[in-house]
């Protein structure tokens, strides 16, 4: 049986002529509506966030063991981090500035020198290749898609690829440029990368840079890229007597500044969203305020049959709770059904527009990105149902105080 509070807080949510009151319907849509937003753009946003991780995973190693200057012994180095348990792969890498040219185009990428054996243990561009294939001859490159629209290059053209050293004042030899052959072609789907990296054998990029033996770094590559904190300490460990300046970076610190962005405008757009939630809460309020008007004789006559002021306060209050309940509910589904329709609804909309909302050349996808977590949900709907409660408090402690003499006075 229901307590008689929540029982009249029913009945006063059902007027006589209507099935449900029309203040009440439009209280719960402002609540579902509002909580529907701060769902889908969480979700985004969190989709988002992770497909930034799982771009940068494909191009660059877990962790990058460096230090000032070439490392030499590459090889024992690399034998000393294979025994740390959780490291699965380590390659060498020279990484510098180069200029490329081909048909009067000049850009200047980022030159990467790898060993392709090695690279397929830390990297997962053999996966991304979009043309030709990933091996490197003497004479090869590998260069990313945007890049290769850029300077109008297809596998099998060559380039001429210029090393820095060559520019500098004062040296009496004059470097000629390396004609190299693209061999193979990769989109990772991250702008900077598809534009800003070639890759090249060791040796010619160990040429370019006037590299005896050695490289600039080692990339290493983890079973979990999430534990590459702990990971990392412990290759510090295994290394720092033989190396007191050895640098031991982890793919989250290179990558600090880009995910601090991110988390930072997920807050943002979480607290300027939550405003909507707020604007319906003052609905409840308002639509609470008009049902205590309504209401003030039935008040006044329940306060003198004996009835406390608690429990008069409970039934406005279950009532603007009722509707936070039903809007928070109801919001959660329908931003769960449009997260999951997202990108066919994106496609409607492009058509019945005639634009394109999400060009994939500006934003290298074709579909919206999602992940909807439990947390998120939990704070929605936590916060969500704190602001509506709230919001029944005012009309609910107003209708407690009603003095039943003044209530009934005209009745």
């Amino acid at each position: 049986m229901l307590p008689f509070s929540l029982f009249l807080a029913l009945k006063y949510m059902k007027p006589k002529r209507t099935f449900l009151s029309v203040i009440s319907v439009i209280s719960v849509i402002g609540v579902m509506l509002g909580v529907a937003v701060l769902i889908i753009v969480l979700s985004v946003m969190s989709g988002f966030d992770d497909m930034w991780r799982d771009k940068i995973l494909g191009f660059d190693a877990h962790i990058t063991v460096s230090r000032q200057g070439v490392l030499e012994d590459t090889d024992r180095l690399a034998d000393i981090i294979r025994t740390v348990d959780g490291v699965s792969g380590v390659a060498p890498y020279v990484q510098g500035l180069v200029f490329i040219q081909h048909d009067g185009v000049v850009q200047t990428p980022l030159m990467r020198g790898i060993d392709v054996e090695q690279e397929k243990q830390v990297s997962r561009l053999p996966s991304h290749m979009v043309a030709g294939r990933f091996t490197l001859e003497e004479d090869e490159v590998i260069i990313g898609r945007e890049l290769a629209l850029r300077m109008g290059i297809q596998v099998g053209d060559k380039l001429l690829v210029y090393s820095p050293q060559s520019f500098i004042s004062g040296r009496d030899e004059v470097s000629l440029p390396e004609e190299m052959r693209v061999a193979g072609i990769f989109e990772i789907g991250m702008w900077e990368y598809d534009i800003g990296f070639i890759l090249m054998p060791m040796a010619i990029a160990r040429d370019l840079y006037g590299i005896d033996s050695g490289a600039h770094a080692l990339r290493v590559m983890t079973r979990d890229p999430y534990q590459v904190r702990t990971i990392g300490r412990q290759i510090s460990r295994k290394l720092i007597l033989d190396y007191p300046d050895i640098s031991v970076k982890t793919w989250m610190d290179l990558n600090r500044q880009l995910f601090d962005a991110l988390r930072v405008e997920k807050n943002m757009m979480f607290f300027l969203l939550i405003f909507i939630v707020l604007v319906a809460a003052f609905g409840i309020t308002n639509s609470l305020i008009i049902v205590v008007v309504q209401k003030t004789k039935e008040v006044g006559l329940l306060k003198a049959l004996g009835f406390s002021s608690g429990s008069i306060m409970r039934v406005f209050f279950w009532q603007g709770w009722i509707q936070g309940v039903a809007g928070c509910i109801l919001g959660l589904g329908l931003g769960l059904v449009i997260l999951h329709y997202r990108n066919g609804i994106m496609r409607w909309m492009a058509v019945a527009l005639h634009m394109e909302l999400f060009p994939k050349e500006l934003y290298h996808l074709s579909e919206i990105p999602s992940r909807t977590s439990l947390a998120d949900v939990l704070l929605v709907a936590g916060l969500s149902m704190i602001i509506c409660t709230l919001a029944g408090l005012a009309p609910a402690w107003r209708a407690a105080r009603l003095d039943p003499a003044q209530a009934l006075r005209y009745e």
